[in-house]
């Protein structure tokens, strides 16, 4: 099997050398360079044909994210960010995610790390995904196009009440979001919950960022929100959010579900038990298998189930694992996934 060819970038020697000892002995990865800055990561990634890249933010002259994005002009590649565990880091690896990179990392120890060794494992996984992952999918997916309604489906009426929309996401969400969430317009009678798979601190600058886009007004749940109409609410990273029959949020800390917290199984199912056929469950792109039950909780409840399809998907892995399991309505691009959730609602 052929090496994953890395490119490094980071503005700290360093940080340069400690990425490059600690992928060094790891015989699925070479180093085929490294990067003092963003100018010279966008010249060094078009001559060295990375099939990765591990992106620093904070860097003279261009930072990550636009480094990130005049990189993918020119060619696919998959770009994991490392980002200092901040309010500013948060800020910027959603912006770098924004912008095309695949995932993050937070850097152990702020910017220059000499703790590198203790996200290791988590970095080496993200790097073999990223290797494998339809990097400019939600960036060039074309604009929805007109579709027939497969005849053997058609969505029932849903019960007068508040609509409720749970949306699952993981691996290549931030972007993906955004080209959902700016096409929903804000009514009274439909609010969403986002659950995206990120630590703590990441669904605060997220949701921030998405409250900047569209009309409705998006920001990160607390422990006794209502749910409203035209409100997206953001599952708190680190942290389950279920909701009861009143539509009041409830956070939890109990053990992580596939491997992360927030899951979006948990909310799912609490939503499919507290509103039935009032439900859209949504998953998108995304690692893992996180939302299949929800939507088999959704789906017996009445409610209806969009998936993600695999052109469009960052990752096709959670979208998949839906589909695969017999409990998804509809398969659809990303760009067809608002106008779904807006017919479906109405």
């Amino acid at each position: 099997m052929s090496k994953v060819k890395v490119l490094i970038v980071d503005d700290s020697a360093f940080m340069r050398g400690a990425i490059a000892r600690l992928l060094g002995g790891d015989d699925r990865f070479h180093v085929v360079g490294q990067a003092k800055d963003g100018i010279e990561a966008v010249r060094l990634a078009g001559e060295l044909a990375p099939d990765v890249v591990t992106m620093d933010f904070n860097m003279p002259g261009l930072n990550g994210a636009e480094a990130t994005r005049r990189i993918l002009a020119t060619r696919p590649v998959g770009i994991v960010m490392l980002s200092a565990h901040t309010a500013a880091g948060a800020r910027e690896a959603i912006d770098a995610l924004a912008a095309g990179a695949v995932d993050f990392v937070t850097k152990p120890g702020g910017e220059v790390s000499t703790q590198l060794g203790e996200v290791r494992e988590e970095l080496v996984q993200k790097l073999l995904a990223a290797a494998k992952a339809k990097v400019r999918a939600a960036l060039d997916e074309p604009p929805p196009v007109s579709r027939r309604a497969p005849a053997a489906r058609t969505f029932p009426a849903l019960p007068a009440g508040l609509r409720v929309v749970i949306i699952a996401v993981s691996t290549g969400g931030p972007a993906a979001l955004e080209r959902v969430i700016t096409k929903l317009p804000k009514r009274d009678d439909v609010a969403v919950v986002i659950v995206q798979h990120m630590p703590s601190g990441y669904t605060t600058a997220l949701a921030e960022r998405l409250d900047q886009l569209g009309a409705c007004r998006v920001r990160e749940a607390k422990a006794g929100d209502k749910l409203t109409g035209g409100v997206v609410l953001v599952a708190p990273g680190g942290t389950h959010l279920e909701l009861d029959k009143a539509g009041v949020v409830r956070l939890s800390d109990a053990p992580p579900v596939h491997g992360v917290r927030p899951a979006g199984d948990i909310t799912l199912r609490s939503a499919a038990l507290a509103f039935g056929a009032r439900v859209v469950g949504v998953v998108m792109t995304g690692m893992g298998r996180d939302g299949a039950n929800g939507l088999a909780a959704v789906k017996s409840a009445g409610g209806v189930t969009l998936a993600q399809d695999a052109q469009s998907s960052t990752i096709y892995g959670m979208p998949k694992a839906a589909a695969d399991l017999g409990v998804v309505d509809q398969v659809l691009p990303l760009g067809e996934l608002a106008a779904a959730i807006e017919r479906v609602t109405r």
